[in-house]
């Protein structure tokens, strides 16, 4: 691929996962669209960073919950580079309480951001992709949707439906060039948070066969396989980075 000549749009990259995404593919060729939803420095930050990869960035800001923002985020990155060939659905809330507490607001906010918003950037960049014959969705689930948590079922709710979003686009959108994968994280600490002598992160290592917290470049690293042409084969499947926390059987 040469340089600047495909373009990632990757929500919530302001910081955490989302801006290791956007250094990897950056290092890999990609354009990228910075998205957050509030904190327009952090992204503005992101975007000097990966230029220096010699490839552009335009800063999208926006919450990808309301269905206008969505759609407005994906439209700058198309007016500006012609095409979005890469999304990744990073965004994500995560809020912990009593299944019987949770409001009905509360419930379509969380599935607003999580579930609605990688509906209608999908809907927003598949038109182009679909033209070029050639696009990558990354989708994000979780440990708590596969194994299900006290305290957060709307966000189990909201990750395990974006599993069966996946799988169906990949089967639609694979005879077109188009192919659809899910990342389920494990623990991936903040930028700049200490792990050391912290209880929660103690108990989270013992439980961890791999004996160490997730890195940014850990996703990052995958997802510019994902968007590679080695990783065109790879189809509607659930991609678990987690150092064997969770094993499927």
């Amino acid at each position: 691929m040469n340089k600047g000549s495909r373009t990632a749009l990757i929500t919530g990259s302001g910081q955490n996962i989302g801006r290791g995404i956007a250094h990897e593919l950056a290092a890999a060729g990609f354009n990228i669209v910075i998205n957050g939803s509030a904190n327009l420095t952090a992204a503005e930050a992101v975007a000097e960073e990966v230029c220096q990869y010699g490839v552009d960035a335009l800063v999208a800001m926006g919450n990808v919950g309301v269905k206008k923002d969505a759609y407005s985020i994906a439209n700058a990155g198309i007016k500006k580079f012609g095409s979005i060939d890469v999304l990744v659905n990073n965004a994500a809330i995560r809020p912990h309480g009593p299944f019987l507490e949770t409001t009905e607001t509360q419930w379509n906010q969380v599935i607003d951001v999580n579930m609605n918003g990688p509906v209608w950037l999908a809907r927003a960049v598949l038109p182009s992709m679909i033209d070029n014959r050639w696009g990558r969705i990354i989708n994000f689930t979780g440990m708590n949707a596969q194994r299900g948590y006290p305290g957060a079922s709307v966000v189990s709710v909201s990750k395990h439906a974006l599993w069966g979003l996946t799988k169906a686009l990949a089967v639609e959108f694979g005879p077109k060039g188009i192919t659809a994968n899910i990342i389920s994280p494990g623990t991936f600490p903040p930028d700049n948070e200490d792990t050391s002598n912290n209880e929660k992160y103690e108990n989270l290592l013992k439980n961890n066969p791999s004996g160490r917290l997730g890195h940014p470049s850990d996703i990052g690293g995958m997802i510019a396989y994902l968007c590679s042409e080695k990783g065109g084969f790879v189809n509607g499947q659930m991609l678990q980075i987690n150092g064997g926390a969770v094993i499927q059987y």
